[in-house]
């Protein structure tokens, strides 16, 4: 048996101004809205238009930004050259360091997807230009590299929840071909991600 937790009608409005997507896709949510005839006397484009002030800038920023990672993915190129990460290990391109040993340097992603966003690389590539490209010899620098996430989760308060990311070839969007993890957190993330 199914049961229905009714919600009030303004916590109810407000769910599915912020999941107007979610409604368009999603063949159990309208019929559900409609037999509890929460908004009988509104349609979704008065109710879009009705909470538009309340829909956060970064949902328009993201789409944009997940339109130029694609385009920068599917014309990079796997040249095992050097990249924008090695110039910033030199230290000859600023970035916005939050972690550093000898082997693995953490900074701040100049493109944040979350409050925080930050990549975690090997200073020395040693042929590690993607995990598809992974040795056994390469499994030291892979463990400091999820040590160091755990480290930089605690330095910035998010070690209670954060999730590590790997893009692995442009079908994952990776445009830089220098290994790099992302740690992202600081707020709510959603599964299944991407």
């Amino acid at each position: 048996m199914i049961s229905f937790h009714f919600i009030s009608q303004p916590r109810m409005a407000a769910a599915l101004a912020s999941s107007l997507s979610l409604l368009r896709t999603s063949r159990l949510a309208l019929p559900y809205a409609t037999r509890c005839n929460a908004f009988s006397h509104l349609s979704l484009g008065s109710l879009a238009a009705s909470f538009a002030p309340l829909r956060p800038q970064r949902f328009v920023r993201h789409i944009t930004a997940s339109s130029n990672e694609e385009a920068a993915a599917k014309t990079a190129v796997d040249t095992g050259g050097p990249t924008i990460f090695d110039k910033i290990i030199a230290k000859e391109i600023p970035s916005d360091i939050v972690y550093e040993d000898d082997n693995v340097l953490a900074f701040r992603d100049i493109n944040p997807q979350a409050p925080v966003h930050i990549l975690i690389i090997p200073k020395l590539r040693d042929g590690l230009t993607q995990l598809s490209k992974a040795e056994a010899r390469h499994g030291e620098i892979l463990g400091q590299l999820l040590y160091a996430s755990k480290i930089v989760a605690e330095k910035e308060g998010i070690a209670e929840g954060f999730r590590v990311v790997i893009n692995n070839g442009p079908d994952a969007c990776q445009s830089v071909y220098h290994l790099h993890l992302h740690v992202i957190g600081g707020r709510q993330l959603k599964w299944p991600p991407g």
